[in-house]
């Protein structure tokens, strides 16, 4: 196993902090702004700050705009449709950690990998942990909008599975920027076709509002998704997997102290559940990546 660097494993919590934040800024942004405008307006900023990365990759540009789509707008579109629908934030950002255990299901499917009882075992605490949660009595929206988290959480894993091998030989801005530009056209013809009130949101939008836009575009994806990539490239993924379990407990931690979101038994249940397979499963890949076995 490759060893992380203190001042890399340092940078790696911080990112973990401001994905758990920024769940918090995007509850807060979708409160006022139709999802699927809010996720347009996050890659239009992003857009703008990383368009001189934007490079042709002769050969690669079919598969990099599907991943691109896939686990860019496409994917953040559900989710925050999803966001806006769930009344606590907290059981997103545990939901949200089915995308381990779909890339596994994908990687068996389409990639020919072989999965054994452990990881097994893993997808199955996973999926039992969300359905706890989802069961909780409340509004039908909360299971219509978790139900979307999952579908996003599907939609970003087919994205990963096409990016598989394209991403070591990609800049991480250049990434970030073909995910931006990619999403902004389908975005905005989502946004007009599916949503209303755009302009009055718009005109109605106070410092907060268009502070949470800032934050999930240069926090989230500026900072935190490009950190992650480039310390993808000096580091396997299974060294750096087990950490990215900190982003859902900052994100319930913040759930609960900035918005008030009650912590709940089968939340905390759920979330202990879902947590523990997505652990055995990104242990268990890091085991073989180390031994082969």
């Amino acid at each position: 196993m490759t060893q992380v660097a203190p001042r890399d494993f340092a940078f790696l919590v911080v990112i973990n902090l401001i994905w758990g934040l920024n769940l918090v800024a995007s509850k807060l942004g979708v409160a006022h702004f139709p999802p699927v405008l809010f996720t347009a307006l996050r890659f239009t900023l992003l857009g703008a700050l990383v368009l001189p990365f934007l490079r042709w990759h002769p050969g690669r540009m079919q598969r990099l705009l599907i991943a691109a789509l896939f686990s860019g707008g496409l994917c953040f579109a559900l989710l925050f449709i999803g966001l806006e629908r769930v009344a606590h934030a907290s059981s997103v950002s545990i939901a949200s950690q089915l995308g381990v255990p779909f890339t596994t299901l994908l990687s068996v499917l389409f990639l020919g990998e072989q999965v054994h009882w452990r990881r097994w075992l893993g997808i199955g605490l996973a999926f039992t942990g969300v359905a706890i949660i989802g069961f909780e009595p409340g509004a039908h929206s909360d299971r219509i909008g978790l139900a979307l988290v999952v579908a996003s959480a599907l939609i970003g894993a087919v994205g990963i599975i096409v990016v598989k091998g394209l991403s070591t030989s990609l800049k991480p801005l250049e990434l970030q920027a073909w995910f931006a530009w990619t999403g902004i056209p389908v975005l905005y013809f989502l946004t007009f076709w599916l949503e209303d009130g755009q302009a009055a949101a718009l005109a109605s939008a106070t410092a907060r509002d268009w502070a949470s836009v800032a934050f999930t575009a240069v926090g989230a994806s500026l900072i935190a998704h490009t950190g992650y990539y480039y310390l993808v490239r000096r580091y396997p993924v299974t060294s750096l997997s087990p950490l990215t379990l900190l982003s859902p407990v900052f994100g319930v931690a913040f759930s609960v102290w900035l918005l008030g979101d009650p912590v709940t038994l089968r939340v905390v249940a759920g979330g202990l559940v879902t947590l523990s397979g997505v652990l055995i499963i990104v242990l268990r890949e890091r085991q073989i990546a180390d031994t082969g076995t």
